[in-house]
C-alpha cells in the first residue's frame, strides 16, 4: 500500500469511495492538487484532501475503503494531508464531521464553535451546504 499525491484519473475512484460512505462530493473534482490517495496495486483504497483558504485549510474527503478500516490508514491519510497543508504555508486546519468526532481528537483536533472559523473557510461549500449545521466543527494548529 502506498500514499501519494492524487492524479486526475484517481477522482472517479475517490468519488465512489465517498459515495459509499455517504460523504459529500461537492467540489471534490477540484481537489486533485491538494489530495492524497492510498492505493493497493491499481486500486484506490483511501483519500484525504485539504481546501486552501486565506484563513486556513479545510480537511475533507477523508475516506477509507470499508475492508481497510481499522488498520490506521485513515490516520496515515490525514497526516499526509496535514503535511501537504503545512508545506503550503497553512498554520490552522479545520474540519466538519457528522460521524468521526471521536477519530480526529486522536490526531490533535479540538472541537470548536462555527464562529471560531475564519470567514474565508466558512464560505466553503462544506460549510455553506454540503454538511449540516449540526456537524461537529474541529480545529488543529499546525505550528
Amino acid at each position: 500500500m502506498t500514499i501519494d499525491s492524487a492524479r486526475a484519473g484517481d477522482i472517479p475512484a475517490v468519488r465512489r469511495l465517498l459515495e459509499a460512505q455517504h460523504l459529500p462530493l461537492d467540489g471534490v473534482d477540484a481537489l486533485t492538487d491538494t489530495m492524497v490517495v492510498a492505493s493497493s496495486g491499481q486500486e484506490i483504497i483511501g483519500a484525504a484532501a485539504v481546501e486552501l483558504y486565506a484563513g486556513g485549510a479545510l480537511l475533507r474527503s477523508v475516506v477509507v475503503s470499508p475492508r481497510m478500516q481499522g488498520q490506521g490508514l485513515g490516520h496515515r491519510l490525514t497526516e499526509a494531508a496535514l503535511e501537504l497543508a503545512k508545506s503550503r504555508g497553512v498554520t490552522t486546519v479545520f474540519l466538519l464531521t457528522t460521524s468521526a468526532e471521536k477519530f480526529f481528537p486522536r490526531l490533535g483536533f479540538e472541537q470548536i464553535s462555527r464562529t471560531d472559523v475564519p470567514e474565508s473557510v466558512q464560505a466553503s461549500v462544506e460549510f455553506q451546504s454540503a454538511c449540516p449545521a449540526s456537524a461537529t466543527v474541529m480545529r488543529k494548529r499546525l505550528v
